[in-house]
């Protein structure tokens, strides 16, 4: 089962990092690729380009969302003043106020002129090709002045992504919006001029010109990609995914061949709306996508079946008329493209909220139901996104789903749902979960594809697992020991460290306990900051002499210490855990 499970990675090098052959997959698949994106931008190269690709990682390494296994510092929030929170941000946002002093007037900005703007009372900087006023922000943002201060002046786009590229900037900016950059058109006729001699030099001709990178109008069954075998670097092994299509009467499949074994679950997205399907195959760091409208009407509904053996994914739709097509369909935006997985946009469908029930006092566990056109198994140790419109403004934040209980009543896993549960603690003066907290069965949440750079592999020959957990931190770490108790046999010891205020903010203590009492591989140790006077269990917060009896390396053994919990929690005790020996290997810090 662990050969399954952990070769989720294993053949990403393949193609991101090995050699002239990684080199020769990055120029080809990112010039088809953007064919479309190309021609339909044609008209503005001339005036405009943008300063940066952005950078679609999440957290991003050193940012405070998470600590790397490293255990490299991250930068705490700092305390806003009274009346700065975000929430009092979109009221000043939504009051009117001329925020760019620019009186409504939208520039054109060059870098000259961008630079003059870099004191704290008049701080301009870049995001993507647009430019913002953002010194009346100064006091709303969450890192600090001093954050901010690092972009005053600058293309701060790759700035922004190394912290927070998930944050709807442009909605929460959108009255700061002084213009965009006006890029000279020497600069971009030479970047242009640069990308078709890359593409020379590979093929040994001249590139066609742009009138013919048209993607054709239909779709038939050979990929739009030319055969990689006609250019001259052929590596020895082809290792880009590809994908056939057959129908029957009633059916169209769509398989699509990995050529890598595939884990159990979670290697797959598909989404099916308004006859437009989007296939996404999650290939370690990187993403295989299909985008087509289909040919003819088809149900609002899809089966995936996964051969992880042989690395195949079929997808199987109904259609409405039984009738031959004789095309699969029209591509669309990044039909047929591999790229990493950070670089995709973030793609979310619409889920509806079908229960919720209490857990505790403050915390509920929500459970959102999946279009009917949507495939999607979130993998342990991932996180998804929920968006919600609050006030004209885009709130973001990510959340890892727990199963619908700790302690399955039969082991037979197909009667497992397909349902997303999430274990959230509302905060009365929170952004999002007193919105949350206020929705109706039967409303509308944004839900994004899984994400996260957790992985099987991380559990491969595992002997003994540790656990350090903070409050809602918990929610990681109740899949994994599902997993290690009932998956996988090479673990022999998992030990679970949670550390809460009181004892009625447990999250599922009675179902640890009675997990723990079940299976003796489990132990469990709550400690508790604010404990009333009958408790006798652990009392006070992380500190290295807790580790010191709780974490032990027998002779022989592999260990993997996992820690979530609120940004100081998890950046003091992976610091601890070091301190204690362990490698970077050997830690993984979930984000908080």
């Amino acid at each position: 089962m662990m050969s399954n499970n952990s070769s989720e990675d294993s053949d990403e090098d393949e193609i991101e990092e090995n050699g002239v052959r990684g080199k020769y997959f990055s120029i080809v698949t990112s010039f088809f690729s953007g064919f479309p994106e190309f021609i339909r931008n044609w008209s503005c190269f001339r005036r405009v380009a943008m300063l940066n690709v952005p950078s679609q990682s999440f957290p991003a390494v050193g940012s405070q969302q998470r600590v790397a296994p490293a255990g490299q510092s991250s930068r705490n929030k700092v305390v806003l003043k009274p009346g700065h929170s975000l929430m009092d941000w979109i009221r000043v946002a939504k009051s009117g106020r001329d925020l760019t002093g620019l009186r409504g007037r939208v520039l054109d900005v060059t870098e000259e002129e961008l630079q003059k703007h870099n004191t704290r009372e008049d701080c301009w900087t870049c995001i993507r090709g647009m430019v913002y006023n953002v010194s009346p922000y100064m006091d709303y943002h969450p890192g600090g002045e001093e954050e901010l201060m690092k972009a005053a002046g600058i293309d701060g786009t790759k700035l922004f992504d190394q912290v927070h590229r998930w944050v709807n900037y442009e909605s929460m900016l959108k009255e700061c919006l002084v213009g965009r950059m006006a890029v000279k058109a020497t600069t971009v006729m030479k970047a242009q001029s640069a990308k078709k001699e890359n593409i020379t030099q590979l093929n040994g001709v001249a590139p066609p010109p742009p009138t013919s990178l048209l993607p054709p109008a239909s779709l038939n069954l050979s990929s739009s990609l030319p055969p990689l075998a006609t250019l001259p670097l052929v590596p020895p092994k082809d290792v880009r995914p590809s994908y056939d299509w057959f129908q029957t009467d009633v059916t169209v499949n769509i398989v699509v061949y990995t050529k890598r074994k595939l884990p159990n679950s979670g290697c797959s997205t598909v989404d099916l709306q308004d006859d437009v399907l989007r296939v996404e195959v999650h290939l370690g760091k990187m993403s295989y996508m299909l985008h087509l409208r289909l040919a003819q009407k088809v149900e609002q509904r899809v089966a995936v079946q996964t051969s992880c053996a042989v690395g195949k994914i079929q997808v199987s739709i109904h259609k409405l008329v039984k009738e031959k097509w004789a095309e699969l369909g029209e591509p669309m935006e990044f039909h047929d493209s591999l790229f990493k997985r950070k670089d995709r946009d973030i793609f979310y469908r619409e889920c509806v909220l079908v229960s919720k029930t209490e857990v505790t006092h403050d915390t509920w566990l929500f459970r959102l139901q999946l279009p009917s056109g949507t495939a999607m198994h979130v993998p342990v140790g991932k996180h998804i996104y929920l968006k919600i419109l609050i006030q004209d403004t885009e709130v973001v934040k990510p959340y890892t789903p727990v199963e619908e209980t700790l302690v399955p009543a039969t082991q037979d896993t197909t009667l497992e749902t397909d349902d997303i549960f999430l274990m959230i603690k509302v905060y009365p003066d929170g952004v999002l979960t007193p919105h949350l907290n206020k929705l109706n069965i039967g409303d509308h949440l944004s839900v994004s594809s899984p994400g996260g750079p957790f992985s099987f592999r991380l559990l491969r020959e595992v002997t003994h697992l540790y656990l350090f957990a903070a409050g809602t931190g918990f929610t990681p770490m109740a899949r994994v020991i599902r997993l290690a108790l009932q998956g996988l046999d090479s673990i022999r010891k998992t030990k679970l460290m949670f550390f809460n205020r009181q004892e009625r903010d447990i999250l599922w203590r009675s179902e640890l306990d009675s997990l723990a009492a079940k299976d003796k591989r489990l132990q469990v140790e709550y400690v508790l900051s604010e404990p009333c006077d009958r408790w006798t269990g652990r009392k006070g917060r992380i500190g290295a002499s807790m580790l010191t009896d709780f974490l032990v390396k027998p002779e022989g053994s592999k260990v993997l210490v996992c820690v979530c919990g609120p940004s100081a929690f998890t950046e003091l005790t992976v610091g601890l855990v070091r301190q204690q020996g362990f490698s970077e290997e050997e830690i993984h810090a979930f984000q908080g």
